[in-house]
């Protein structure tokens, strides 16, 4: 390949990459490999285009493999001796490829160096690229707010080298980053905006991540056939690229997710009540196993694309929700080697989400066994508790809000089932009525975590917290110390909060469970009571 070629080459994939004409860039590297095999190490571009070309792996184009063989031209014994450009070229390959193994700390310090000497870098273009890969980092890290910095930064670069439809798939990132910081007016319409632009590309991948990220989105607010539908059609998109893509089985394992979901409204449905459940149960119960057949196979079939892909986050993911299907199913043992695989897959990335999440789900099979009373009962509220807080550590090194609310809402559950006194750990007091208080203190920082979200299922499980520790407390012991000046560090609202929920509720039954008349015997609106009944899982209404 000579020089003058190279030069053609490597502006025209630069080029390609920045208005996501995927197939055309494809082509062109096609063409490159049928006639090479490789990139020619002799080439004074040989470093930029090893860059490019593992953009373009990133892309969707080939293997990681290709990259990795082309950074074996260049040891790092040697790199001392390259250019200031080379050398930066060669750490964003490095850096994809760490990415891709999950090695994310060590892809950060790549990208970090090559932003560190960024007044070197001339070229937008790369300086966007730089920033995208350390937002997808810090993301994966579930550290939301550098990642939205760098995606911010990246997003400017990209618009600064005239390259709109690179800068809308920047977009996409940014609109995920602020649906999980609990902006979803704002990521909708940056979803919006970089939909428009991106449909008129072939970048299939992107325009898949827009419907599977419509679909997550529907899903948290309790829309799953509206999130089915997204997720439906982001497996269109990455099925006309690769077949077996790994963002394919992220969408697989969401759908299996929703499935799941549904499924669970079935089964409430079932149990509503006699009269419903002859009249319809045996329609319900055919849908409930349709949906949990559904599920599995769509998680069996994302743990075969991850397996290809050694994607532990994604094998991990599939485990999890696994494990959730076994334990709605009563398969204890089945849910609890799901959370175990789960963690050890999480252990070996040092993925603080995945290994929170599965230490979760271990928590949830321990308190089914206490409930259940399987097992020694002391032992299995000691296994319960241990999981529940160190779930509660390892989501506190994320910046996952949902994640940290619903390990503190388990950990106040599983207090709830240990009051008895029998387990020991961090936060049991060996009494029941300290570990009440604690899990009453779990409670309302969960509570300010999901503060303005919908009600969805975590959402349920916080009002089964807060209705266990209502009613599980001793108002009378409450009461008198408060009157003796002992309200702990809680504030004047709290103790306000703490007050209405223990007489609402009691009001509410001693008036025949009519809010209006609540409303006229303690002389506040119909609205504060509702809200107080809702808030303890009581009334529906909000």
């Amino acid at each position: 390949m000579v020089s003058g070629n190279s030069n053609e080459l490597l502006a025209d994939l630069r080029a390609e990459l920045g208005q996501r004409e995927i197939g055309k860039g494809m082509a062109r590297l096609d063409e490159l490999w049928s006639r090479t095999g490789h990139l020619d190490p002799r080439d004074p571009n040989s470093a930029a285009l090893l860059c490019y070309v593992a953009q373009w792996v990133d892309a969707g184009w080939r293997d990681v493999d290709i990259v990795q063989n082309g950074l074996g031209t260049f040891p790092k014994g040697r790199r001392s001796s390259v250019r200031l450009a080379d050398y930066i070229h060669i750490l964003m390959a490095e850096g994809m490829v760490w990415v891709n193994e999950e090695r994310v700390d060590r892809a950060l310090e790549n990208f970090s160096r090559v932003l560190s000497i960024r007044h070197e870098i001339t070229d937008p273009q790369l300086a966007a690229l730089a920033h995208f890969w350390s937002a997808r980092c810090h993301r994966k890290n579930g550290e939301y707010d550098a990642a939205l910095t760098h995606i911010s930064e990246g997003y400017r670069f990209a618009m600064e080298a005239g390259m709109k439809p690179m800068a809308a798939a920047m977009q996409v990132a940014e609109s995920w980053l602020l649906f999980q910081k609990g902006r979803t007016r704002d990521a909708l319409k940056l979803l919006s905006e970089a939909d428009s632009v991106l449909a008129q590309t072939d970048d299939y991948i992107t325009r898949g991540n827009i419907q599977s990220s419509y679909g997550r989105m529907y899903r948290r607010e309790g829309r799953y056939d509206l999130g089915i539908r997204h997720f439906a059609i982001a497996i269109e998109e990455y099925t006309r690229r690769d077949p077996e893509h790994r963002n394919l089985a992220r969408t697989l394992a969401n759908m299996g997710y929703v499935e799941r979901l549904m499924a669970l409204q079935h089964r409430k449905r079932i149990d509503a009540d006699a009269a419903q459940r002859r009249r319809s149960e045996p329609d319900l119960r055919r849908d409930y196993e349709a949906l949990r057949g559904r599920a599995l196979a769509h998680l069996d079939r994302a743990a075969e694309i991850y397996r290809i892909h050694a994607n532990h986050r994604g094998a991990g993911t599939v485990c999890v929700n696994r494990g959730h299907l076994h334990l709605d199913n009563g398969d204890l043992q089945r849910a609890d080697d799901e959370a175990r695989e789960a963690y050890k897959l999480g252990e070996e990335k040092k993925d603080y989400i995945l290994m929170a999440r599965a230490r979760l789900l271990e928590c949830m099979v321990e308190n089914t066994k206490l409930e259940e009373e399987i097992e020694d009962p002391a032992w299995v509220a000691h296994l319960a508790l241990n999981a529940a807080t160190e779930a509660v550590d390892l989501a506190l090194h994320t910046e996952n809000r949902r994640l940290q609310a619903r390990s503190l809402i388990w950990q106040g559950l599983t207090l709830c089932n240990t009051a008895s006194g029998t387990a020991t750990g961090v936060f049991a007091s060996g009494n029941g009525s300290g570990n009440l208080d604690a899990a009453r203190d779990l409670c309302d920082r969960a509570g300010s975590l999901l503060k303005n979200e919908v009600q969805d299922h975590i959402w349920e499980d916080l009002q089964l917290l807060k209705s266990r520790v209502v009613s599980g407390g001793n108002p009378d012991a409450r009461l008198q110390a408060w009157s003796q000046g002992v309200v702990g560090d809680r504030s004047f609202q709290q103790l306000t909060e703490d007050f209405a929920d223990l007489v609402i509720p009691k009001v509410w039954e001693h008036e025949g469970r009519k809010v209006a008349r609540v409303a006229r015997r303690l002389a506040i609106s119909p609205k504060k009571v509702r809200r107080v009944l809702a808030r303890l899982g009581l009334h529906g209404g909000q």
